[in-house]
């Protein structure tokens, strides 16, 4: 597309039919004389940003000025003959400086000269653009500072946007303004002469997109918008406007982020391999061990300000609530955005992308497959710390592999991905621990390295509605068939109530593995924890078996059973040790804190986004119509079920629309 400039003065044939008001005055008929902003926006203005009306964009700037801490004033307006406004100045509240006074006692000086603005102006489109920004102020500004401003009384009527409200207990929904995306600077042409530097694209900060790119993102967003009201996208412009980061969720992920928040992995696979599609997706596990999509991102590059733009933003989509843990490929830049954006989540390496790594980066070594033979020795089946640090010592001293620097990084960051480490980090299984174990992409069947932006957003839809189907089906599997018990253990009946099936499978086998444990004694049985030592015949490499003793702790007074192994936060169930050390002191059922919430099929789960009234202004029209709306939502949702409950919902809205046909209102 031809290039836009976006930071121009005012200029055309009509410039001698325009007119200039400085001043608030512009804005007084928005502003109501009641009440205080209580919403907040968690974007800055950046050059590029679109907005329907003009009110929108004070509107924007106000919310973002009262995040920060700063009041907002409106220093320029620009008009036609027509008294058409097309252009306009939004300043800090300490922008210039007071007119000189001759009174007796004048006031002292606020303001400061401050440079803080926006510029913005109304494009062909009807659409008014951001054309300048400056954030840096000359003055010490601090939302917690509690100063007054008088731009910050809530906007009236008048707006189209009703400002956000905050409750006690979180942020409901958080509105942003749609913005204009660009496509490539070179007509879409990606095969650029690196000779005409005058027509070089820096693609590390844009994204690269083809011709009609940007256009599918818009309408593909527009359409999810429309039929979804709690759909969530942030964009991420450069300087000249052009799409250089993107973030989006639909209110289904929004919703299950909700029931299954204690772990999530960030699959970084197709912007790390290069792929057409730069897609990064938060991936989470829900109550059947499937793969559950909580947020997908395209980044421009794989740069720490990229990851933590993103970070922040999908953090934003989940109200602020971050996981107990996260799982990344091994990259030094996203352990640097993930420290700084979630400081307390545990950040792990996942295994499976690891061993998968090994063949590129051991390959061409003497003995590979004995060194190959040794490494996953050493991380599968070590129970201690000190005997996974002495075969990884072994391993190197024997093959002279010391000063590999593939393996001197794996070993600094070992506490991140070896399970021995990882016991105390609750990671539902969505970390191998097992040899041969890999964990698939959730987009696998759908994305490809060539595949087109526009192709996949049109298989998109069909990946999660392919997930979704998989989990409606496991669901009804769950709740509808009798599962059949292969042993006739108490603890696999007590589970086969209240788990789903597929989790009840793998817990079976460590029911059926407790045959396979023998000669269970104890170390200490005086004290309030007891030790107990028991042997486990186990196959190892494949062909070879060998007796291996695990060291449980068995609290009776507290109900609490801990294993070396650590399966229980591995995996999220017992396993086959602790059940023997539970048998044998005679206890028939697994101790609640042991039967995890997440796991359960007797919870009923609705994907619809909750919505309280907390908080609603009902004198305004603008908060009754969004909440109304989003209130039939959840009507429509649970009235597309059956015929029943069309029938009911169909039934009950008839009544209410007669109800309110009678409902006589003076102001109507």
């Amino acid at each position: 597309m031809d290039e836009v400039s976006l930071n121009t003065e005012p200029a055309g044939d009509d410039d001698a039919d325009e007119f200039e008001i400085e001043g608030d005055c512009a804005m007084t008929d928005f502003i109501s004389q009641t009440g205080i902003i209580q919403g907040e926006n968690p974007l800055p203005p950046v050059v590029g940003m679109e907005f329907d009306s003009y009110e929108d964009v004070y509107y924007f700037y106000n919310c973002y000025a009262k995040q920060q801490g700063f009041g907002v004033r409106v220093s320029n307006t620009w008009y036609r003959k027509s008294k058409e406004r097309y252009r306009g100045k939004l300043s800090c509240s300490s922008a210039g400086f007071k007119k000189k006074s001759e009174a007796n006692r004048p006031r002292p000086e606020t303001r400061t000269g401050c440079p803080a603005m926006i510029k913005f102006r109304l494009m062909d489109s009807n659409r008014w653009r951001v054309i300048e920004v400056e954030l840096e102020h000359n003055h010490l500004i601090s939302p917690a500072s509690g100063k007054f401003y008088k731009s910050h009384k809530s906007v009236g009527v008048g707006t189209k946007r009703a400002l956000q409200l905050d409750t006690a207990e979180e942020v409901q929904k958080i509105r942003l303004f749609r913005t204009v995306i660009i496509d490539s600077e070179v007509n879409g042409s990606i095969d650029v002469d690196e000779g005409e530097s005058g027509n070089r694209v820096d693609y590390s900060n844009q994204l690269k997109l083809k011709e009609g790119d940007a256009e599918a993102v818009q309408n593909y967003f527009s359409r999810l918008q429309l039929m979804d009201p709690n759909f969530f996208y942030v964009v991420d412009l450069n300087e000249k406007g052009c799409l250089r980061n993107l973030f989006w969720a639909d209110a289904r992920t929004r919703v299950a982020y909700s029931y299954f928040c204690d772990i999530v992995a960030i699959d970084t696979t197709c912007l790390e391999n290069k792929f057409e599609v730069p897609l990064v997706s938060f991936i989470g596990v829900n109550h059947h061990g499937q793969s559950v999509l909580l947020g997908c991102g395209l980044l421009a590059s794989e740069t720490v300000e990229s990851y933590t733009w993103l970070f922040r933003a999908w953090l934003t989509c989940i109200l602020g609530r971050p996981p107990q843990a996260i799982i990344t490929s091994q990259c030094r830049t996203l352990q640097t955005a993930i420290s700084d954006v979630f400081p307390r989540a545990s950040h792990c390496l996942c295994l499976s992308h690891i061993m998968q790594k090994i063949p590129e980066n051991l390959g061409g070594l003497f003995e590979y497959e004995a060194i190959k033979e040794s490494f996953s020795r050493a991380v599968y089946y070590s129970l201690r710390v000190e005997e996974f640090e002495a075969a990884w010592e072994d391993m190197v001293q024997h093959h002279g592999i010391r000063d590999h620097k593939w393996l001197q990084a794996l070993f600094d960051d070992r506490k991140r991905w070896v399970p021995v480490y990882l016991k105390d980090i609750f990671l539902a299984g969505m970390s191998p621990v097992q040899p041969g174990e890999v964990v698939s992409s959730y987009f696998k069947e759908f994305l490809h390295k060539d595949t087109p932006l526009k192709e996949f957003l049109d298989k998109y839809d069909q990946a999660l509605q392919t997930h979704h189907r998989l989990e409606a089906l496991a669901d009804l599997d769950s709740r509808n068939s009798s599962y059949m018990l292969k042993s006739r253990c108490y603890f696999e009946l007590q589970l086969s109530k209240v788990y789903t099936n597929d989790i009840l499978r793998k817990f079976e086998s460590e029911v059926e593995g407790m045959y396979s444990c023998f000669s269970t004694s104890q170390l200490n049985p005086d004290g309030p924890v007891i030790t107990y030592i028991v042997k486990e015949q186990t196959e190892v490499d494949g062909n070879r078996r060998e007796v291996r003793d695990h060291e449980v702790l068995y609290n009776p007074s507290e109900m609490e059973v801990l294993c070396i192994c650590g399966m229980f936060n591995l995996r999220g169930y017992l396993c086959r040790h602790a059940l023997s050390v539970l048998n044998q002191n005679g206890v028939e059922e697994i101790p609640a804190q042991y039967v995890l919430s997440r796991w359960r099929k007797d919870i009923k789960r609705n994907y619809i986004f909750d919505h309280s009234c907390s908080g609603i202004d009902i004198n305004n029209p603008v908060h009754r119509y969004d909440h109304l709306y989003k209130c039939i939502v959840q009507v429509v949702e649970e009235g597309r079920k059956s015929q029943d409950r069309y029938k009911v919902a169909f039934g009950a809205l008839d009544e209410i629309l007669n109800k309110l046909c009678l409902t006589e209102d003076p102001a109507l």
